[in-house]
C-alpha cells in the first residue's frame, strides 16, 4: 500500500494548508536530488510531490480524506448518481464507510428512519468499473432492469519528462501498464510543461458501467533530475563556468539553455556565486511571460600552469593587494 500522504509530509490530518504547504517547502529542499545525493532521494522527491498535489487542493483533499489511497478511481459525482440509483422505494444513499477487509470501501443505504444501514460492497456492486462484472443493481445479473448507470472514473498515471522535452513540446508516444495490458497513447505535450501539471487524455480512463461514459485518463507530468539545469517553476538554474580573468576583466560568454545556446555578459569583478539573469529564456508560459533563466557565476581554476601562466599568476599575487578575506 502507499504511504499516507499526511505522513509523506510530517503533518497531522488536521493541518492547515499553510502547514502542508511549509512542510512541502521544507521537505523539498532537503529531499531535491541536486541536493540531496542520497540513490532514494528522487523517489523520495517524487513521493513528496505527489502528497502535495493532492492535499493542496482542498478538493482533492476532501476525496482523499474520505476515500483513502483509491480516491482517483471514483468520479467525484458518484455519490450522486448512486443516491439517484439506488434511493427508491424510500431508500436514501447515506454515504462511503471504509471497511476493515483490505481497505475496500463499501457504501450505506438506509431504508426508512427507522431502519438499520444495509452494507453493501462496493468491489460486488461495481465490479464491472473495475474489469468484474457481477450481478446486482448495477451488474447483469437478475433484476437487471434496475440498472444503474455511472460514468467511469478518472484515472491518473505519471509522464516522466526530461527538461528538453518539457521545453520544447511537441508529439510523445506513451505506454502504460494496466490490469488488462499495455495500452499505448499519442500524447501532444505542450511546450513548456512544468512539473506536476496535468495533461487531460477525454475517454481514456476507466470503463462505465452500462451505457455510460468512460473517464479520463490525466498524465502528471514529473520532470526528470537533469545534470546542467534545475527548475524553480517555469524559472531555470544553471551554472556558469568562467576564468578568473573573464571573472575579473568581464567578458561575453556562451551559456547552455534548454533552447540552445545563449550569450551573456559577465560584468567585470564577478565573484563566484553571482546570479545573472537571462530574462525570458525559462520555460515558455503560453499564458503569460515565459519564466528567466538564472546563469549563477562558478570560478573556475586552470588544473594545470604552464610556464608562463605561473610567472603571470605570481606576478600578479605580489602585485595585487585584493584580499579576499578581508573583502566585503
Amino acid at each position: 500500500m502507499a504511504r499516507d500522504y499526511y505522513d509523506v509530509l510530517g503533518v497531522s490530518r488536521g493541518a492547515s494548508q499553510d502547514e502542508i504547504q511549509q512542510a512541502f517547502r521544507t521537505q523539498a529542499r532537503r529531499h531535491h536530488p541536486d541536493v540531496n545525493k542520497d540513490p532514494n532521494a528522487e523517489e523520495r522527491f517524487k513521493e513528496l510531490n505527489d502528497a502535495y498535489s493532492v492535499l493542496s487542493d482542498p478538493r482533492t483533499r476532501a476525496r482523499y480524506d474520505r476515500f483513502g489511497e483509491d480516491f482517483r478511481k471514483i468520479p467525484e459525482d458518484w455519490e450522486e448518481r448512486v443516491g439517484a440509483g439506488a434511493g427508491g422505494g424510500g431508500g436514501g444513499f447515506r454515504g462511503w464507510t471504509t471497511s476493515g477487509d483490505g481497505g475496500r470501501v463499501r457504501f450505506t443505504r438506509g431504508f426508512g428512519e427507522d431502519a438499520g444501514g444495509e452494507g453493501v460492497d462496493f468491489e460486488d456492486l461495481f465490479g464491472a468499473f473495475f474489469g468484474g462484472g457481477g450481478p446486482g443493481p448495477g451488474g447483469a445479473g437478475p433484476g437487471g432492469a434496475g440498472r444503474v448507470t455511472i460514468p467511469g472514473a478518472d484515472q491518473e498515471a505519471e509522464l516522466p519528462l526530461t527538461v528538453e522535452d518539457a521545453f520544447h513540446g511537441g508529439r510523445r508516444g506513451v505506454t502504460l501498464a494496466g490490469p488488462t495490458g499495455q495500452r499505448t497513447f499519442e500524447v501532444n505535450v505542450p511546450p513548456g510543461v512544468i512539473d506536476g501539471q496535468r495533461i487531460r487524455l477525454a475517454g481514456q480512463g476507466g470503463r462505465g458501467t452500462g451505457d455510460a461514459p468512460a473517464g479520463d485518463l490525466y498524465l502528471r507530468v514529473r520532470i526528470q533530475p537533469h545534470p546542467r539545469f534545475r527548475l524553480d517553476g517555469r524559472n531555470i538554474h544553471v551554472t556558469l563556468p568562467v576564468s578568473p580573468w573573464e571573472a575579473a576583466l568581464g567578458a561575453t560568454v556562451p551559456v547552455s539553455t534548454p533552447g540552445g545556446t545563449a550569450k551573456v555578459t559577465v560584468p567585470p569583478g564577478s565573484s563566484g556565486g553571482r546570479r545573472l539573469r537571462l530574462r525570458g529564456e525559462g520555460m515558455p508560459d503560453p499564458r503569460g511571460p515565459d519564466g528567466d533563466l538564472y546563469a549563477e557565476i562558478r570560478v573556475m581554476v586552470p588544473p594545470r600552469l604552464g610556464e608562463r601562466e605561473r610567472e603571470l599568476f605570481e606576478e600578479l599575487g605580489r602585485t595585487s593587494s585584493f584580499d579576499p578575506r578581508r573583502e566585503r
